[in-house]
């Protein structure tokens, strides 16, 4: 496949493609919604709350069972942009980063209104979800980044010194641009993590999950998947936090039975290269999705990026048949979730018969509209 619009699907590769997609945003938000709980609590707390093994189900968060956080809000909003960049595409406005903070920037706007604004005909379907208009832990780099329309970029990126892993759980549906080439994918996740965090790890951390998210979607196992983002990143100044924390995920895979005190070892603070490293090591080591979900929250670090992360690649990798029910039947928002995923998988399996620069299909433009 050389471009996202000119492949041709048969319709065993777009019920695949469509599985991943839906696996990659229910398990990212599956993920989010297990380490909500929990997210900055002591193992010793955890297990002092809900027993020796931690968290083993949802437990309440935001008033509820199964509650996503700023971090799934952020990834649907990246998705929608996608969308709107593909559908754009016609007009000969094209580029990608300027839609997705534009999507982002309609995220930003469900942090302080009281709900949708039907005034806003450019809106879209998505930010007319009302569920969406809750404050979610949304962390201050992100709120910050997105507080005005003046967009970072690597030249002029917000929050210079930011490091957490705001931008990088929020980057898995780059990765699942599966017609780009694995530089682009990189390049663009890169460039959309500087309009909320500065430092070079930040944003290489997440040019490196979409990386990892890419291979997968295209049907590479995890081992391959890390040594070729490692191989990119190499090419990038300042890749050396990223790479050695990967290294350091693929090391500890031998390194005996997975438990806390091995996860914390690869990192307990939110530094975006610590939560990609646990997330990583998680899914290698993971026996199936509960496993590797239930090792990537209990630990002390930041258990919803973490978890979102770990999820996103089983999901990606496995495909949506392989999320536990119980937890798929309590999620919040999984309507919106496959709503938006089955959207994106039709678009770029079959875009070409949705628009064109002449002709386009009314409903789907009311949904992701050009302005």
């Amino acid at each position: 496949m050389s471009t996202g619009t000119t492949a041709v699907w048969g319709r065993a590769e777009q019920q695949d493609f469509r599985s991943r997609v839906r696996g990659a945003l229910l398990g990212g938000a599956v993920g989010d919604a297990l380490g909500a709980g929990v997210s900055g609590l002591a193992l010793e707390e955890i297990r002092e709350a809900y027993g020796a093994e931690g968290v083993t189900d949802y437990v309440p968060a935001h008033g509820r069972r199964g509650a996503v956080t700023a971090l799934t809000q952020l990834t649907l909003f990246t998705v929608d942009g996608l969308i709107r960049a593909q559908v754009r595409r016609d007009t000969g406005a094209w580029h990608p980063p300027t839609d997705v903070h534009r999507a982002h920037l309609r995220w930003a706007a469900t942090q302080h209104d009281w709900g949708p604004d039907e005034r806003r005909k450019d809106n879209g379907w998505l930010a007319a979800e009302e569920w969406l208009y809750a404050r979610r832990g949304p962390t201050r780099e992100c709120l910050g980044g997105f507080g005005d329309t003046v967009m970072g970029t690597l030249e002029r990126p917000k929050n210079p010194t930011a490091r957490d892993a705001g931008a990088l759980t929020r980057s898995a549906p780059f990765g699942l641009l599966v017609g780009w080439e694995p530089q682009l994918v990189l390049q663009l996740a890169v460039e959309c993590a500087a309009q909320t965090h500065g430092h070079p790890a930040a944003q290489l951390a997440a040019g490196a999950f979409a990386v990892l998210v890419h291979a997968l979607a295209r049907g590479e196992n995890l081992d391959g998947a890390v040594q070729h983002a490692m191989v990119l990143l190499g090419e990038r100044p300042g890749h050396e936090p990223v790479t050695e924390a990967l290294q350091q995920a693929l090391g500890s895979v031998r390194q005996g039975i997975p438990g806390p005190a091995r996860i914390e070892a690869l990192g307990a603070s939110d530094a975006a290269e610590e939560v990609l490293a646990v997330a990583v090591y998680c899914a290698l080591v993971s026996e199936d999705v509960r496993h590797g979900l239930r090792l990537a929250v209990n630990h002390g670090g930041p258990s919803r990026a973490t978890g979102a992360v770990c999820g996103a690649l089983l999901g990606v990798l496995h495909g949506e048949t392989a999320l536990p029910p119980a937890w798929l039947a309590e999620l919040e928002g999984r309507p919106t979730l496959l709503e938006l995923a089955d959207d994106f998988a039709m678009e770029m399996t079959q875009g070409p018969a949705l628009h064109s620069p002449t002709a386009a299909a009314p409903g789907w433009l009311a949904r992701y509209p050009r302005g």
